[in-house]
């Protein structure tokens, strides 16, 4: 009981904290995602690649990938073609795959139903670009800490403004201090609306981007993620590299291994309770991605969830709760496909297939216990 009014104290205080803040702020930095859909207008840098025809496993459970080497600061790759498409033992597996078709640009895809252990996948080992979805593990790192006694919630730090600076001038991109916030109103802006200012505050709270990177394989063993920038050098540096034909592995991770962060933080695994119930509870907030993993959902359906944006790149990753209490978490990540609007379209139908597939495949599983 003196948990949940904590929360519930702490989640009041947060709400309260944020409408305080100064308006130059509020106006500037509401939410990521439009600054980026505001950012992105002009065509992405053409590479010469194949794109590869998506790959649909099924599993009964996720564990991490262990990789035999650190990848290289810089790994760009083309994408090889792949083998023709296999066929599929029933119609939940052949939607997936039909929906993250690749011939417009790169499409990954992982669900878990956290009950069952029914997995399904597609390009699940392959390397995406994070953009904002990054900020859970942000978050989780700055969590941990509290965990540990090293934070507080209330501890104040400054959010860290860009400075104006050319492509590439700097390994990072400079910023200056601007309004000082609460550590849980940090996070809340963070989840909730995306707010690249107060990220960069907790990143630097931490240590920094690789010391997320640590906090990730040294806790959960997922080694197929790692964050590189701040977030500021990461929007200023933008566009380089077309995701929807290339792989960079700089502040990427693959869409396996962000479903296994996401159902580590369900299950309490690499958090206190309180501090995953702060965390969880920011992502049931968020404004972002109306037209994303919530797009095609029914009405009242419960989504607890995180958006990215980049340069040919969106995303979406959370949970979804379905009608007969099952917890789904989802990582959908789509490049390329004409543009956001298309984007975002295939974010929502893939979501919704998830969400009827797995409700289908539960009926009939109960079904055949009763004859």
């Amino acid at each position: 009981m003196k948990t949940g009014l904590t929360l519930r104290l702490l989640t009041a205080l947060s709400a309260a904290s944020l409408a305080a803040m100064a308006p130059a702020h509020a106006a500037s930095a509401g939410s990521l995602e439009a600054e980026f859909d505001s950012m992105f207008t002009a065509a992405a840098p053409k590479v010469r690649a194949e794109v590869a025809a998506p790959r649909i496993t099924v599993q009964r459970s996720v564990a991490p990938k262990a990789s035999a080497q650190a990848a290289p600061l810089v790994a760009l790759a083309p994408v090889n073609p792949a083998p023709a498409m296999p066929s599929f033992a029933n119609p939940f597996e052949a939607s997936i795959a039909a929906l993250a078709e690749g011939s417009q640009g790169r499409i990954g895809v992982a669900a878990l139903d956290l009950d069952s252990g029914r997995a399904v996948t597609v390009l699940g080992e392959q390397a995406f670009p994070m953009a904002s979805t990054s900020k859970i593990a942000i978050v989780a790192t700055f969590l941990a800490g509290v965990d540990e006694g090293r934070f507080k919630l209330y501890d104040q730090y400054p959010l860290l403004v860009p400075v104006p600076s050319k492509k590439f001038s700097s390994a990072q991109a400079p910023v200056r201090q601007g309004t000082m916030m609460s550590a849980l109103s940090l996070i809340e802006a963070t989840i909730t609306r995306s707010d690249n200012q107060a990220t960069d505050a907790l990143l630097a709270a931490v240590g920094g981007p690789h010391a997320v990177t640590r906090w990730v394989h040294s806790r959960t063993g997922i080694t197929d993620f790692r964050i590189d920038r701040t977030i500021a050098t990461l929007v200023r540096d933008d566009g380089a590299v077309n995701p929807a034909v290339s792989i960079d592995k700089r502040d990427s991770v693959t869409p396996l291994g962000m479903v296994r962060l996401l159902s580590g933080i369900y299950r309490r695994e690499w958090l206190s309770p309180m501090s995953s119930d702060v965390l969880l509870g920011a992502m049931s907030r968020t404004v972002t991605g109306k037209h994303r993993i919530r797009g095609l959902l029914p009405q009242g359906t419960q989504v607890a969830h995180k958006t990215g944006t980049l340069s040919n790149t969106a995303s979406d990753v959370g949970f979804i709760k379905t009608p007969d209490g099952r917890n789904l978490a989802v990582a959908i990540y789509v490049t390329g496909q004409g543009g956001k609007p298309q984007r975002d379209a295939r974010i929502a139908a893939i979501a919704r297939a998830l969400y009827d597939g797995y409700l289908a495949e539960a009926a009939s599983s109960r079904r055949a216990a009763l004859r």
